[in-house]
Protein backbone atom coordinates (compact mmCIF):
# COMPACT_ATOMS: atom_id res chain seq x y z
CA UNK A 1 0.00 0.00 0.00
CA UNK A 2 1.09 3.54 -0.80
CA UNK A 3 1.88 6.31 1.35
CA UNK A 4 -1.26 8.39 1.76
CA UNK A 5 -1.23 11.23 -1.28
CA UNK A 6 -4.44 13.77 -0.85
CA UNK A 7 -3.70 15.54 -3.65
CA UNK A 8 -3.63 12.40 -6.06
CA UNK A 9 -6.60 10.90 -4.54
CA UNK A 10 -9.12 14.19 -4.99
CA UNK A 11 -7.74 14.36 -8.62
CA UNK A 12 -8.34 10.89 -9.22
CA UNK A 13 -11.36 11.27 -7.61
CA UNK A 14 -12.57 14.07 -9.46
CA UNK A 15 -11.09 12.52 -12.87
CA UNK A 16 -13.29 9.31 -11.75
CA UNK A 17 -16.87 11.22 -11.42
CA UNK A 18 -16.72 13.16 -14.17
CA UNK A 19 -15.97 10.13 -16.35
CA UNK A 20 -18.67 7.94 -14.94
CA UNK A 21 -21.10 10.89 -15.18
CA UNK A 22 -20.08 12.16 -19.12
CA UNK A 23 -19.12 9.17 -20.23
CA UNK A 24 -20.61 5.90 -18.40
CA UNK A 25 -23.76 7.04 -17.80
CA UNK A 26 -24.93 7.47 -21.29
CA UNK A 27 -24.15 4.04 -21.80
CA UNK A 28 -27.26 2.65 -19.12
CA UNK A 29 -29.47 2.37 -21.94
CA UNK A 30 -26.70 0.50 -24.21
CA UNK A 31 -28.24 -2.96 -25.62
CA UNK A 32 -25.53 -4.89 -24.25
CA UNK A 33 -26.68 -6.32 -21.74
CA UNK A 34 -27.03 -10.12 -21.64
CA UNK A 35 -29.50 -12.39 -18.95
CA UNK A 36 -26.87 -12.24 -16.43
CA UNK A 37 -25.01 -8.80 -17.00
CA UNK A 38 -23.18 -6.74 -19.33
CA UNK A 39 -21.74 -8.60 -22.38
CA UNK A 40 -18.21 -8.11 -22.37
CA UNK A 41 -18.02 -6.12 -25.71
CA UNK A 42 -19.73 -3.40 -23.58
CA UNK A 43 -17.33 -3.59 -20.46
CA UNK A 44 -13.80 -3.10 -22.87
CA UNK A 45 -15.42 -0.53 -24.97
CA UNK A 46 -15.74 0.86 -21.41
CA UNK A 47 -12.59 0.30 -20.22
CA UNK A 48 -10.78 1.57 -23.34
CA UNK A 49 -12.02 4.91 -22.80
CA UNK A 50 -11.72 4.42 -19.30
CA UNK A 51 -8.07 4.42 -20.20
CA UNK A 52 -8.12 7.21 -22.52
CA UNK A 53 -9.02 9.15 -20.05
CA UNK A 54 -7.10 8.28 -17.12
CA UNK A 55 -9.27 6.01 -14.92
CA UNK A 56 -9.05 3.21 -15.90
CA UNK A 57 -8.04 0.94 -12.35
CA UNK A 58 -7.27 4.01 -10.58
CA UNK A 59 -6.76 2.55 -7.18
CA UNK A 60 -3.19 0.95 -7.87
CA UNK A 61 -0.76 2.76 -8.99
CA UNK A 62 2.13 2.04 -11.61
CA UNK A 63 4.11 -0.49 -10.47
CA UNK A 64 1.54 -1.91 -8.07
CA UNK A 65 1.32 0.22 -4.95
CA UNK A 66 -3.10 0.03 -4.16
CA UNK A 67 -3.89 3.96 -2.62
CA UNK A 68 -4.78 3.70 0.69
CA UNK A 69 -8.10 2.04 1.78
CA UNK A 70 -9.42 5.96 2.96
CA UNK A 71 -8.10 7.18 -0.65
CA UNK A 72 -9.91 3.99 -2.35
CA UNK A 73 -13.04 4.66 -0.23
CA UNK A 74 -13.49 8.13 -2.07
CA UNK A 75 -12.35 7.18 -5.46
CA UNK A 76 -14.75 3.81 -5.51
CA UNK A 77 -17.84 5.48 -3.97
CA UNK A 78 -17.65 7.98 -7.43
CA UNK A 79 -17.25 5.07 -9.52
CA UNK A 80 -20.56 3.57 -8.35
CA UNK A 81 -22.39 6.40 -9.50
CA UNK A 82 -23.22 4.19 -12.13
CA UNK A 83 -23.99 0.00 -12.06
CA UNK A 84 -21.74 0.29 -15.11
CA UNK A 85 -19.05 2.71 -13.58
CA UNK A 86 -16.84 0.10 -11.67
CA UNK A 87 -16.16 -2.32 -14.20
CA UNK A 88 -15.80 0.82 -17.35
CA UNK A 89 -13.06 1.55 -13.98
CA UNK A 90 -11.72 -1.55 -13.22
CA UNK A 91 -12.67 -1.24 -9.57
CA UNK A 92 -15.19 -4.09 -9.67
CA UNK A 93 -15.98 -7.39 -7.09
CA UNK A 94 -14.68 -9.79 -8.07
CA UNK A 95 -11.75 -8.37 -10.17
CA UNK A 96 -10.72 -5.85 -7.36
CA UNK A 97 -10.74 -8.53 -4.22
CA UNK A 98 -8.60 -10.70 -6.52
CA UNK A 99 -6.41 -8.05 -7.66
CA UNK A 100 -5.43 -6.54 -3.76
CA UNK A 101 -5.17 -10.42 -2.68
CA UNK A 102 -2.91 -11.32 -5.69
CA UNK A 103 -0.77 -8.56 -5.23
CA UNK A 104 -0.36 -9.05 -1.38
CA UNK A 105 0.36 -12.97 -1.82
CA UNK A 106 1.08 -13.96 -5.80
CA UNK A 107 4.61 -14.31 -7.23
CA UNK A 108 6.22 -12.09 -9.24
CA UNK A 109 5.69 -14.84 -12.42
CA UNK A 110 2.23 -14.74 -10.64
CA UNK A 111 1.99 -11.22 -11.03
CA UNK A 112 3.00 -10.97 -14.67
CA UNK A 113 0.63 -13.69 -16.16
CA UNK A 114 -2.11 -13.80 -13.82
CA UNK A 115 -2.92 -10.59 -12.21
CA UNK A 116 -1.05 -7.80 -14.91
CA UNK A 117 -3.87 -8.13 -17.45
CA UNK A 118 -6.83 -7.73 -15.01
CA UNK A 119 -5.09 -4.66 -13.65
CA UNK A 120 -3.92 -3.52 -17.32
CA UNK A 121 -8.36 -4.04 -17.69
CA UNK A 122 -7.84 -6.57 -20.72
CA UNK A 123 -9.37 -9.73 -18.48
CA UNK A 124 -11.75 -10.38 -15.72
CA UNK A 125 -11.31 -12.60 -13.54
CA UNK A 126 -13.29 -15.12 -10.80
CA UNK A 127 -12.69 -16.08 -6.93
CA UNK A 128 -13.81 -20.17 -6.83
CA UNK A 129 -14.41 -20.67 -2.80
CA UNK A 130 -18.50 -20.63 -2.48
CA UNK A 131 -19.92 -24.37 -3.51
CA UNK A 132 -23.73 -25.78 -3.89
CA UNK A 133 -25.51 -25.46 -1.11
CA UNK A 134 -28.00 -28.54 -1.63
CA UNK A 135 -24.57 -30.72 -1.00
CA UNK A 136 -23.46 -29.17 1.69
CA UNK A 137 -20.50 -26.95 0.57
CA UNK A 138 -18.77 -23.70 1.82
CA UNK A 139 -21.19 -20.74 1.86
CA UNK A 140 -20.94 -18.31 4.39
CA UNK A 141 -18.62 -20.97 6.18
CA UNK A 142 -15.66 -21.69 4.38
CA UNK A 143 -14.77 -24.05 7.34
CA UNK A 144 -17.51 -26.38 4.97
CA UNK A 145 -14.88 -26.89 2.16
CA UNK A 146 -15.88 -29.97 0.09
CA UNK A 147 -13.73 -29.06 -2.85
CA UNK A 148 -10.28 -31.30 -2.50
CA UNK A 149 -6.67 -30.96 -4.08
CA UNK A 150 -4.16 -33.93 -3.90
CA UNK A 151 -0.47 -33.79 -4.44
CA UNK A 152 0.72 -35.61 -7.25
CA UNK A 153 4.12 -34.98 -8.32
CA UNK A 154 4.36 -31.57 -8.94
CA UNK A 155 0.75 -31.32 -9.90
CA UNK A 156 -2.31 -30.84 -7.83
CA UNK A 157 -5.42 -32.60 -9.14
CA UNK A 158 -8.69 -30.83 -7.67
CA UNK A 159 -11.85 -32.47 -7.90
CA UNK A 160 -14.92 -30.86 -6.66
CA UNK A 161 -18.22 -28.31 -7.26
CA UNK A 162 -18.41 -24.94 -7.18
CA UNK A 163 -21.36 -22.39 -7.23
CA UNK A 164 -22.23 -18.79 -6.85
CA UNK A 165 -19.03 -18.18 -9.31
CA UNK A 166 -19.70 -14.55 -10.16
CA UNK A 167 -17.75 -13.74 -13.49
CA UNK A 168 -16.21 -17.01 -14.42
CA UNK A 169 -17.93 -17.50 -18.24
CA UNK A 170 -15.51 -14.65 -19.99
CA UNK A 171 -12.86 -14.73 -17.13
CA UNK A 172 -9.39 -15.17 -17.82
CA UNK A 173 -7.49 -15.62 -14.49
CA UNK A 174 -9.39 -18.07 -11.44
CA UNK A 175 -8.26 -18.29 -7.81
CA UNK A 176 -9.42 -21.85 -6.61
CA UNK A 177 -9.81 -22.69 -2.99
CA UNK A 178 -10.02 -26.35 -2.23
CA UNK A 179 -9.18 -28.46 0.58
CA UNK A 180 -5.69 -29.41 1.26
CA UNK A 181 -5.74 -31.18 4.83
CA UNK A 182 -8.43 -33.06 6.70
CA UNK A 183 -8.63 -33.92 10.53
CA UNK A 184 -8.98 -31.44 13.69
CA UNK A 185 -7.50 -29.19 11.69
CA UNK A 186 -8.61 -29.03 8.03
CA UNK A 187 -6.52 -26.90 5.60
CA UNK A 188 -7.26 -25.15 2.15
CA UNK A 189 -4.86 -24.10 -0.18
CA UNK A 190 -5.55 -21.51 -2.94
CA UNK A 191 -4.36 -22.35 -6.71
CA UNK A 192 -3.87 -19.95 -9.71
CA UNK A 193 -5.74 -21.12 -13.02
CA UNK A 194 -5.38 -19.85 -16.51
CA UNK A 195 -9.41 -19.62 -18.05
CA UNK A 196 -11.38 -21.00 -19.53
CA UNK A 197 -9.67 -24.84 -18.58
CA UNK A 198 -11.01 -28.37 -20.09
CA UNK A 199 -11.61 -29.64 -17.01
CA UNK A 200 -13.63 -26.95 -15.49
CA UNK A 201 -17.08 -27.30 -17.01
CA UNK A 202 -20.32 -24.93 -16.58
CA UNK A 203 -22.77 -26.67 -15.42
CA UNK A 204 -24.95 -23.78 -15.59
CA UNK A 205 -25.83 -20.00 -15.06
CA UNK A 206 -27.82 -18.74 -12.49
CA UNK A 207 -30.63 -16.53 -12.73
CA UNK A 208 -30.56 -14.06 -10.10
CA UNK A 209 -31.91 -10.87 -8.89
CA UNK A 210 -29.15 -9.17 -9.94
CA UNK A 211 -27.55 -8.05 -13.49
CA UNK A 212 -24.43 -5.91 -13.02
CA UNK A 213 -21.82 -8.32 -13.06
CA UNK A 214 -20.49 -9.68 -16.53
CA UNK A 215 -20.96 -13.64 -17.00
CA UNK A 216 -23.37 -14.10 -14.10
CA UNK A 217 -23.03 -16.16 -11.17
CA UNK A 218 -21.81 -19.92 -12.58
CA UNK A 219 -22.48 -23.48 -10.85
CA UNK A 220 -19.37 -25.35 -11.77
CA UNK A 221 -18.01 -28.86 -12.27
CA UNK A 222 -14.65 -29.45 -11.35
CA UNK A 223 -12.88 -32.89 -12.50
CA UNK A 224 -9.58 -33.90 -12.24
CA UNK A 225 -8.10 -30.43 -12.41
CA UNK A 226 -4.28 -30.36 -12.40
CA UNK A 227 -2.11 -27.25 -11.39
CA UNK A 228 1.41 -26.74 -11.36
CA UNK A 229 2.89 -26.43 -8.08
CA UNK A 230 4.71 -22.81 -9.18
CA UNK A 231 0.51 -21.90 -9.37
CA UNK A 232 -0.12 -22.50 -5.65
CA UNK A 233 -0.95 -18.83 -4.66
CA UNK A 234 1.20 -18.20 -1.35
CA UNK A 235 1.93 -21.44 0.57
CA UNK A 236 0.07 -24.82 0.83
CA UNK A 237 -2.35 -24.96 3.53
CA UNK A 238 -2.67 -21.34 3.87
CA UNK A 239 -5.92 -20.70 2.34
CA UNK A 240 -8.55 -19.74 4.99
CA UNK A 241 -5.74 -17.08 6.25
CA UNK A 242 -5.70 -15.52 2.55
CA UNK A 243 -9.22 -15.64 2.60
CA UNK A 244 -9.30 -13.51 4.95
CA UNK A 245 -6.74 -11.05 3.80
CA UNK A 246 -8.81 -10.71 0.91
CA UNK A 247 -12.52 -10.44 2.95
CA UNK A 248 -12.20 -7.66 5.06
CA UNK A 249 -11.12 -5.22 1.98
CA UNK A 250 -13.61 -6.88 -0.34
CA UNK A 251 -16.53 -6.13 1.93
CA UNK A 252 -15.43 -2.69 2.09
CA UNK A 253 -15.52 -1.72 -1.15
CA UNK A 254 -18.91 -3.20 -2.02
CA UNK A 255 -19.85 -0.79 0.57
CA UNK A 256 -17.87 1.89 -0.96
CA UNK A 257 -19.21 1.18 -4.78
CA UNK A 258 -22.73 0.63 -3.77
CA UNK A 259 -23.01 3.77 -1.60
CA UNK A 260 -22.02 5.48 -4.91
CA UNK A 261 -25.30 3.58 -6.61
CA UNK A 262 -27.75 4.68 -3.67
CA UNK A 263 -26.80 8.17 -4.18
CA UNK A 264 -27.36 8.50 -7.76
CA UNK A 265 -30.33 6.39 -7.05
CA UNK A 266 -31.43 9.42 -4.87
CA UNK A 267 -30.73 12.12 -6.71
CA UNK A 268 -32.78 10.79 -9.44
CA UNK A 269 -35.92 10.66 -6.66
CA UNK A 270 -34.54 13.76 -5.44
CA UNK A 271 -35.42 15.21 -9.20
CA UNK A 272 -38.57 13.18 -9.45
CA UNK A 273 -40.06 14.74 -6.30
CA UNK A 274 -38.81 18.09 -7.10
CA UNK A 275 -40.71 18.30 -10.65
CA UNK A 276 -43.38 15.94 -10.36
CA UNK A 277 -46.58 17.48 -9.36
CA UNK A 278 -49.83 15.80 -7.37
CA UNK A 279 -52.62 17.37 -5.69
CA UNK A 280 -51.86 20.63 -6.43
CA UNK A 281 -48.05 20.86 -5.34
CA UNK A 282 -44.57 19.15 -5.83
CA UNK A 283 -43.83 16.00 -4.57
CA UNK A 284 -41.24 17.06 -2.25
CA UNK A 285 -43.76 19.58 -0.43
CA UNK A 286 -45.58 16.57 1.07
CA UNK A 287 -44.62 15.95 3.71
CA UNK A 288 -44.42 12.19 3.28
CA UNK A 289 -42.50 12.07 0.26
CA UNK A 290 -39.92 14.83 1.91
CA UNK A 291 -39.57 12.84 5.08
CA UNK A 292 -38.48 9.99 3.08
CA UNK A 293 -35.57 12.12 1.25
CA UNK A 294 -34.43 13.41 3.65
CA UNK A 295 -34.09 9.90 5.70
CA UNK A 296 -32.00 9.13 2.63
CA UNK A 297 -29.76 11.74 3.37
CA UNK A 298 -29.10 11.20 6.83
CA UNK A 299 -28.73 7.45 5.97
CA UNK A 300 -26.08 8.19 3.14
CA UNK A 301 -24.08 10.38 5.39
CA UNK A 302 -23.97 7.46 8.06
CA UNK A 303 -23.13 4.66 5.76
CA UNK A 304 -19.99 7.07 4.57
CA UNK A 305 -19.23 7.62 7.89
CA UNK A 306 -19.21 4.05 8.39
CA UNK A 307 -17.34 3.45 5.51
CA UNK A 308 -14.82 5.70 6.30
CA UNK A 309 -14.17 4.61 9.73
CA UNK A 310 -13.47 0.82 8.45
CA UNK A 311 -11.13 2.30 5.62
CA UNK A 312 -9.57 4.04 8.56
CA UNK A 313 -9.14 0.99 10.61
CA UNK A 314 -7.59 -0.86 7.75
CA UNK A 315 -5.13 1.62 6.92
CA UNK A 316 -3.27 1.07 10.23
CA UNK A 317 -2.77 -2.83 9.26
CA UNK A 318 -5.45 -3.83 11.51
CA UNK A 319 -6.93 -7.07 9.66
CA UNK A 320 -10.53 -5.20 10.35
CA UNK A 321 -12.49 -8.55 10.44
CA UNK A 322 -14.78 -7.18 13.72
CA UNK A 323 -15.03 -3.26 11.95
CA UNK A 324 -15.79 -4.63 7.86
CA UNK A 325 -18.22 -7.00 9.79
CA UNK A 326 -20.07 -3.76 11.14
CA UNK A 327 -20.05 -2.13 8.84
CA UNK A 328 -21.20 -4.25 5.77
CA UNK A 329 -24.48 -5.13 8.02
CA UNK A 330 -24.99 -1.26 8.24
CA UNK A 331 -24.17 0.04 4.91
CA UNK A 332 -25.85 -2.86 3.06
CA UNK A 333 -28.94 -2.25 5.55
CA UNK A 334 -29.07 1.46 5.31
CA UNK A 335 -28.30 1.50 1.28
CA UNK A 336 -31.18 -0.83 0.74
CA UNK A 337 -33.36 1.50 2.71
CA UNK A 338 -32.51 4.23 0.75
CA UNK A 339 -33.27 2.38 -2.70
CA UNK A 340 -36.46 0.96 -1.04
CA UNK A 341 -37.49 4.82 -0.74
CA UNK A 342 -36.52 6.21 -3.84
CA UNK A 343 -38.78 3.49 -5.24
CA UNK A 344 -41.25 4.31 -3.13
CA UNK A 345 -40.80 7.96 -4.02
CA UNK A 346 -40.98 7.84 -7.47
CA UNK A 347 -44.20 5.24 -7.65
CA UNK A 348 -44.93 3.63 -11.01
CA UNK A 349 -41.93 5.15 -12.53
CA UNK A 350 -39.85 3.44 -9.77
CA UNK A 351 -40.79 -0.19 -10.75
CA UNK A 352 -39.88 0.63 -14.36
CA UNK A 353 -36.66 0.36 -16.47
CA UNK A 354 -37.26 4.11 -17.35
CA UNK A 355 -34.42 5.08 -14.94
CA UNK A 356 -31.61 3.35 -12.68
CA UNK A 357 -33.82 3.10 -9.68
CA UNK A 358 -35.35 -0.03 -9.97
CA UNK A 359 -32.07 -1.41 -10.69
CA UNK A 360 -30.51 -0.02 -7.80
CA UNK A 361 -32.93 -1.81 -5.57
CA UNK A 362 -32.68 -5.15 -7.08
CA UNK A 363 -28.82 -4.88 -6.83
CA UNK A 364 -28.47 -3.75 -3.47
CA UNK A 365 -31.23 -6.37 -2.61
CA UNK A 366 -28.08 -8.38 -3.34
CA UNK A 367 -25.48 -6.86 -1.86
CA UNK A 368 -27.09 -7.48 1.50
CA UNK A 369 -25.96 -11.07 0.90
CA UNK A 370 -22.77 -10.74 -0.58
CA UNK A 371 -19.40 -11.49 1.22
CA UNK A 372 -21.57 -12.59 3.99
CA UNK A 373 -25.49 -12.32 4.65
CA UNK A 374 -26.06 -9.91 7.43
CA UNK A 375 -27.41 -12.90 10.39
CA UNK A 376 -23.85 -14.57 9.47
CA UNK A 377 -22.26 -11.36 10.75
CA UNK A 378 -24.80 -10.30 13.61
CA UNK A 379 -23.85 -14.06 14.64
CA UNK A 380 -20.51 -13.25 14.82
CA UNK A 381 -20.07 -10.25 15.97
CA UNK A 382 -22.22 -11.60 19.34
CA UNK A 383 -19.35 -14.48 19.52
CA UNK A 384 -17.06 -11.63 20.03
CA UNK A 385 -19.08 -10.02 22.74
CA UNK A 386 -19.37 -13.55 24.56
CA UNK A 387 -15.63 -14.00 24.26
CA UNK A 388 -14.87 -10.48 25.44
CA UNK A 389 -17.38 -10.85 28.30
CA UNK A 390 -15.50 -14.26 29.36
CA UNK A 391 -12.04 -12.66 29.38
CA UNK A 392 -13.18 -9.79 31.93
CA UNK A 393 -12.21 -10.79 35.76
Amino acid sequence: MSNPDPELAARLTRDVERFVREVVIPYETDPRRGPHGPLDSLVLELREKARAAGVLTPHIRPGGAHLTQRETAAILKKSGLSPLGPLACNTAAPDEGNMFLMGRVASAAQKAEFLQPVVEGRARSAFLMTEPAAEGGAGSDPSMLKTHAVRAGDEWVINGRKAFITGFDGAHTGIVMARTRDGERPAATMFLVRLPHPAIRIERILNTIDSSMPGGHAVLDIENLRVPAANVLGEVDEGFKYAQVRLSPARLSHCMRWWGTAARAQEIASQYACTREAFGKKLIEHEGVGFMLAENLIALKQAELMIDWCADVLDTGESGTVESSMTKVAVSELLFAIADRCVQVMGGTGVTGDTIVEQVFREIRAFRIYDGPTEVHKWSLARKIRRDHAKQP
